[in-house]
Parts: structure tokens; sequence; C-alpha cells
């Protein structure tokens, strides 16, 4: 991976991050599965209109959104409802960093290298690390719920990896496309129509502002590189990238809502990026000696026998 791909993956993971800020404000005034079919309205209109449909199957696309888009976010949003805190939902999200490289090795046949094993290895006891010093904090539902979206999220990265869309910024609008009615649907069954009316009638300001940064700058903008990236390198190589969110979102509840990280946290923080560090960098490596193999090769073939 190039220092370019590199800097994107770590701008997503950024973005990401904050993003659960974004997210735990517009609970507040927002119930979960209307919040998410809010958000999906903003990434998919006027958008459908102005991208051109991703050049890959429509069943691809449908099971895309319903894996990385609807799957995720829906049980994401309503975790965070039930109770699962800002700083660690990004934490427990990232177990799809380890979903990610099983499926792609059942179904893609990208099996990590040494390396990347080792730094995924290291990212993983970093989760462990943090999970254990917030333990006492998460309620079992909310927790299986973000496990749940893990896996689905690792399920979209497997099925964005295989359909190699010309186009990331077309497969979030357009995936996007099978979330809000169904969306709708469950919040008026389970949150009543008086939500949605409230929201149309007497929008929270803050909260509408807090849908807008979760549509354009995390699905659209983030989601885009990330399916850009996805497209161009093996998911092992992009996927550990992720690892860096927990922290920034950790960080970000710290700064913000005064969730103070304790001492297991930290270190387990560092070893996450211990393990993005060290992926990353074999990762390159990698790339480094097969282009210099490939140009060698392509000297001897012009050379004169």
């Amino acid at each position: 991976m190039s220092r370019r791909d590199a800097t994107l993956a770590t701008l997503v993971a950024v973005i990401w991050g904050a993003n659960f800020l974004a997210i735990d404000r517009g609970l507040a005034a927002v119930p979960p599965l209307l919040f998410v079919a809010l958000r999906f309205l903003l990434v998919c209109f006027p958008a459908v209109f102005l991208v051109p449909r991703p050049d890959i199957p429509w069943r691809v696309v449908l099971l895309i959104g319903l894996t990385m888009s609807l799957g995720q976010f829906g049980l994401v949003y309503l975790a965070m409802h039930l109770g699962m805190p800002t700083g660690l939902t990004p934490l427990v999200l990232q177990s799809q960093v380890l979903f990610t490289v099983v499926f792609a090795g059942l179904a893609l046949r990208e099996h990590p290298s040494g390396w990347q094993r080792v730094g995924v290895g290291i990212g993983a006891v970093g989760l462990v690390v943090v999970a254990l010093g917030r333990s006492a904090t998460a309620p079992l539902l909310p927790l299986l719920l973000v496990v749940g979206a893990a896996m689905s999220w690792a399920a979209g990265n497997v099925l964005a990896r295989r359909a190699r869309s010309a186009s990331g910024v077309s497969l979030v609008v357009w995936s996007g496309l099978v979330v809000p009615l169904p969306m709708l649907g469950l919040s008026v069954v389970f949150e009543g129509p008086h939500a949605l009316g409230s929201l149309v009638t007497s929008p929270d300001l803050v909260a509408v502002a807090c849908a807008l940064f979760t549509a354009y700058v995390s699905s659209l903008l983030g989601y885009g590189i990330w399916n850009s990236l996805l497209r161009r390198h093996p998911a092992a190589a992009v996927v550990p990238f992720t690892m860096l969110v927990p922290v920034v979102g950790m960080a970000a509840a710290w700064l913000v809502l005064g969730e103070v990280p304790s001492p297991l946290e930290a270190a387990g923080g560092a070893l996450l990026l211990a393990g993005v560090a060290t992926t990353a960098l074999m990762q390159r490596r990698r790339s480094r000696v097969a282009e210099a193999a490939q140009q060698a090769g392509s000297l001897l073939e012009r050379s004169p026998a």
C-alpha cells in the first residue's frame, strides 16, 4: 500500500472514530431506528440522481447494503441507545477486523502474510486489554449487538472487495437505498409514528447537524474512500487500519463526554497502534519488494540474450 493510500485509510479511521460522538448526540433527540433512516436518506438523496449506478450486479449491491449499511448501523445505533458506552462501542466494533480476515480467507482466499498475522494478533490483544478495562460498564445485550454489527461489517468488507466497483462513492449511495424504507417501517412499529412526526414538525437542529455529519462525512466521504481502498488492495491490508477507530473514539469520548480511559484502556490503545503499524509497515515493505522484483524481471526480459 502506498503512503497516500495509508494516509487515506488513517483519515477514514479518524472520521469514523469522531463519528460516534455525533451518533451519541443525535440519539439524545432521535430514536435509533429513525436516526439510521434519517442518516441514509441524507446519504442517498439527492446523491442517487448525481452518481451512476455501480458497475456490479444488483444482487451484490443489495447484499452490500444489507450488511455494511443496514446490518452494521442498525445494530450499532440500537446498542448505543440501550446503553453501550460511546467510547467502548468503536472498540468492540473493531472485532470486525478479525471477522474480515477470516471471511476473506474463506471467500476470497486472501490469506494474510506472517507479518500481517502478527499485526492483527497484536491488535486483537489490544482489543482484549481495552475490553477488560471496560467490561464492568458494558451490559451483555448491547455488547452482543455490537459484535453482530462487526460481523455484518466484515461481510460487507468482503463483498465490496469481491465486487471491485469502480466507484466507492456510488457503491455507498446505491447500496444505501436498501436502508431508509425498512428502518422507517421498523421505527413506526417499534418507536411509534409520533417519533417521525416530531422529527418532521419540530426537528432538533443539533441532531440534524449530527445526521448530516454521519451522512456526508462518515458515510459518503469515509465509505467512499474505504470502498476504493478495498478495490485496490487485499482486505487484510486495508482492514487493520480500522483498529485506529477505537483509539480515536475513546479519546474523543474522553475529551468531550468525560469518559476517562483506565490504565488498561490506555495500554490496549497502545497495542492497537502497534498492531496497525506492524501490519501497515510490513505490507508496504512487501509491496516495495514485489515492485522491485517486477522491475528487475522486466529489465531481464528486455536485456539481449
